[in-house]
């Protein structure tokens, strides 16, 4: 009698089974949806570049060298700053590496132009 009994018992056992891991799936299923991703228009991708090259071309040059040491400093690249400030609030995540990069990039070529705003 007591094989019945295990026998009996056994549907109830699997069905259980089934239905939690049939629920433990649907709750990992509806985890791991990801929201549909925004894109940005490239009209406002191409006037974010822009703006980023302004920025980066902004400095305030001194006169005459400030020396630090035995270092000459003749600028401040303010529009670096202000640039890495947006840059960093950047809401696509994939661009901001590229916006870094092109601050950089413009703020050194600027540096050895005659561009900024003297005092």
């Amino acid at each position: 009698m007591r094989g019945v009994d295990f026998l009996v018992g056994m549907p109830s056992v699997y069905y259980l089974c089934f239905e939690k891991a049939a629920c433990m799936m649907n709750i990992m299923s509806a985890k791991t949806k990801k929201p549909p991703r925004q894109s940005e228009s490239d009209g406002a991708y191409l006037l974010k570049i822009v703006m980023y090259i302004i920025f980066g071309s902004l400095w305030i040059k001194l006169g005459s060298p400030v020396y630090i040491g035995s270092l000459p400093i003749n600028g401040v690249p303010f529009g670096l700053f202000i640039g890495l400030l947006f840059a960093s609030h950047d809401h696509f995540q994939v661009d901001r590496k590229i916006e870094y990069v092109l601050l950089i990039l413009v703020a050194i070529i600027s540096y050895f132009l005659p561009s900024g705003i003297v005092i």
